[in-house]
């Protein structure tokens, strides 16, 4: 069965269609993550969301999170634990992660939290007023009121 999809007719037909034409392609590439660390995304208003990502075994400074050309970057590396003594069993992952996040146009990181073991990023979509819409205002047309009149009588007498 075939899994790929070649856009290339369309990308030679349109303009300006290339970052669509990368994110298609690139979600049927597949992500190739793991799921790790797992996530919830959720909407918190009409132009907000939050994301939270379970970190656990992290601390702040191990985690950083970086916004660059509409991608959240989220990456994770523990540092070396020295006074733990020898494990018998290591359920709590603490191997690096990078987690990427496609951000919608307008879409800025408001804040990100660290609260018992889990990561939460707020973001907002914020449409400069350039893009909203705006309302014009019809003036009247001054053409209508200027009508051509008939000399008055005593533009005539005189003439």
């Amino acid at each position: 069965m075939r899994s790929s999809f070649d856009f290339a007719p369309y990308r030679r037909s349109t303009v300006g269609f290339d970052r669509l034409f990368d994110l298609l392609e690139t979600d049927l590439r597949g992500d190739g993550g793991e799921g790790y660390p797992p996530f919830d995304l959720s909407r918190q208003g009409e132009d907000s969301y939050r994301i939270t990502l379970a970190v656990a075994g992290f601390r702040p400074g191990d985690i950083e999170v970086v916004v660059q050309q509409n991608q959240l970057i989220i990456s994770g590396k523990r540092g070396e634990d020295k006074d733990e003594g020898q494990y018998l069993h290591r359920g709590i992952a603490a191997r690096a992660f990078e987690r990427r996040f496609q951000l919608a146009d307008y879409v800025e990181v408001a804040s990100a939290d660290f609260d018992n073991g889990l990561l939460k990023i707020d973001l907002r979509r914020v449409v400069p007023e350039a893009m909203k819409p705006r309302k014009i205002e019809i003036g009247g047309s001054s053409a209508a009121n200027d009508r051509l009149e008939a000399p008055k009588k005593k533009d005539l007498e005189a003439a």
